[in-house]
C-alpha cells in the first residue's frame, strides 16, 4: 500500500515556510527555509518523513515546473545583441576560471577530473535565484533580466555538457552531439507547428473560449508540451530538465499575445507550480542531503570553505561585466552572489563523478555542503542588498 504521509508533512511544510517568514520578518528566501526545514523533517534529524515513490513524483514534477517557469522568464527581445554576447562571455569566462580551479584541485589529488570540476562550478541554480529576483521585484528590470538570463546560460550550459561528456548513455561524445543537435531541432519545429497554430483564427477562437473555463485549455496545453519535451530528452539521451527548460522557452516565444486575452495564463502556470509542486522539490531536496555524513570527516568539513570560496570566484566575477546595466553598486554584488549560487548541479553532477570514480565520495560530500551554504548565505546577502539602496553606478560613457 502507498503511504501518503510524506506528502502531507511536506505539504505542511511548504505552507508553514512562508508564514513563518511573513510573521517573523525574517529576510530569509522561502526557498532557504524550505530546504532547512526539509533537513529537519528528514530522516536525519526528526525522522517525519521521506522521499518514497509519492513524494520522489511530486519532486521530479516540481523540478520540471521549476525550469518550464524559467524559461517563460526569458525575455527574448532582450536576450538578443550586447546582453547575449555580454551573458555567453560571462559563462565562457566563468568555465575558464572553474577549469582551472579543477586542475589545481587534480593537483591536490582531490579530484581526477578537472572538466566535472570545471561543469559543477560554473553552474548556476537558476530556479533558486529566480524566485529570489520575483520576491525583490528584479525580473522585469534591466539588471535582473541580464543576471536571469546569465543564470539560465550558466544551467542549462553545464545540463548540456554533461550530456555530452558524462552521460551514462552509450555512444560517443560525437554521437551525443548528433542527438542533442536533432532534439534541438525537434524542439524548433515544435515551435513553428505551434505559432502556425495559434494564428488559425478558428484555433484562436476556440482557446479563447476554454482558457477560463473548467477545461483551462492553455494550461493543459502547456503541461503536455512539458511532459513531452521531459519525456523525448530523456529518449534522446540528455538531461529531462532541459526539456522542461525548452518547454517554457517554447512558450514564451510562441505564446504572445499583444491583445490580452489570456493575460492570467502565465500566472495560472505559476499557481500551480509555486503553490503546489515546486516547494515539493525544495523540501525533498534538504530531506535527501546527507548532511550528517560531512560530520564524520574532517577533512571533508575543511574543505567546505574551499569550494564555497571556487563557487563565489568563478560565477561571481563574470557578474562585473554586467555593470553597465545596474542602477546602483549593490545590484552589482547582489547578482554576483546570485550567479554563485549552485545547488542542483553539485548534487547531480558530484554523484555522477562518485559513481565515475571522478570525485572522492568525502569530498562531494564537501561540495554538497558547499552548495548548500551557497543557498543559505549568498541569496540572504543578495536579496538584503537588493532591498537596500545602495550607491549609483557609474556607468560608462
Amino acid at each position: 500500500m502507498v503511504s501518503f504521509s510524506s506528502v502531507a508533512v511536506i505539504a505542511a511544510v511548504a505552507l508553514l515556510a512562508p508564514l513563518a517568514i511573513g510573521f517573523t520578518g525574517l529576510r530569509l528566501p522561502a526557498i532557504v527555509v524550505e530546504i532547512l526545514l526539509g533537513i529537519v523533517i528528514g530522516p536525519q534529524v526528526l525522522g517525519w518523513a521521506q522521499a518514497d515513490k509519492p513524494v520522489t513524483v511530486m519532486s521530479t514534477i516540481g523540478l520540471a515546473f521549476l525550469l518550464l517557469l524559467s524559461g517563460l522568464e526569458i525575455d527574448f527581445h532582450r536576450l538578443r545583441g550586447r546582453l547575449l554576447r555580454l551573458t555567453l562571455a560571462g559563462y565562457a569566462i566563468s568555465f575558464g576560471i572553474a577549469v582551472i580551479v579543477g586542475f589545481g584541485l587534480r593537483a591536490s589529488d582531490l579530484v581526477r577530473s578537472p572538466l566535472l570540476v570545471g561543469i559543477i562550478l560554473s553552474a548556476t541554480s537558476l530556479g533558486i535565484v529566480l524566485p529570489i529576483l520575483k520576491d525583490a521585484g528584479e525580473t522585469s528590470t534591466p539588471y535582473g533580466q541580464v543576471v536571469v538570463a546569465g543564470a539560465s546560460i550558466a544551467e542549462v550550459g553545464p545540463i548540456v555538457l554533461l550530456s555530452l561528456f558524462f552521460s551514462g548513455e552509450s555512444g560517443g561524445i560525437g554521437a551525443k552531439l548528433a542527438l542533442l543537435i536533432a532534439f534541438f531541432a525537434f524542439v524548433v519545429a515544435v515551435g513553428l507547428v505551434l505559432l502556425g497554430v495559434e494564428h488559425s483564427m478558428k484555433v484562436s477562437q476556440t482557446l479563447l473560449k476554454l482558457q477560463d473555463t473548467t477545461a483551462e485549455i492553455r494550461v493543459r496545453g502547456a503541461f503536455l508540451l512539458l511532459a513531452i519535451f521531459v519525456v523525448l530528452a530523456s529518449r534522446f539521451g540528455l538531461e529531462a530538465i532541459l526539456g522542461a527548460f525548452l518547454a517554457g522557452a517554447i512558450l514564451k516565444l510562441v505564446d504572445r499575445d499583444n491583445a490580452m486575452t489570456h493575460a492570467f495564463f502565465h500566472g495560472k502556470l505559476q499557481a500551480a507550480g509555486f503553490g503546489v509542486f515546486i516547494p515539493f522539490f525544495f523540501v525533498s531536496t534538504g530531506i535527501k542531503l546527507d548532511v550528517t555524513s560531512l560530520f564524520h570527516s574532517t577533512s571533508a568539513l575543511s574543505r567546505v570553505p574551499l569550494f564555497l570560496a571556487a563557487l563565489l570566484v568563478v560565477r561571481g566575477l563574470p557578474a562585473l561585466l554586467y555593470r553597465s546595466f545596474a542602477d546602483r553598486a549593490s545590484q552589482v554584488l547582489a547578482g554576483g552572489l546570485l550567479q554563485a549560487t549552485s545547488l542542483s548541479i553539485p548534487v547531480v553532477a558530484g554523484q555522477i563523478g562518485v559513481d565515475l570514480d571522478l570525485i572522492r565520495p568525502e569530498n562531494y560530500v564537501a561540495l554538497v555542503a558547499a552548495g548548500l551554504l551557497s543557498v543559505i548565505v549568498f541569496p540572504l546577502v543578495a536579496l538584503t542588498l537588493m532591498r537596500g539602496r545602495g550607491e549609483p553606478v557609474a556607468v560608462p560613457a
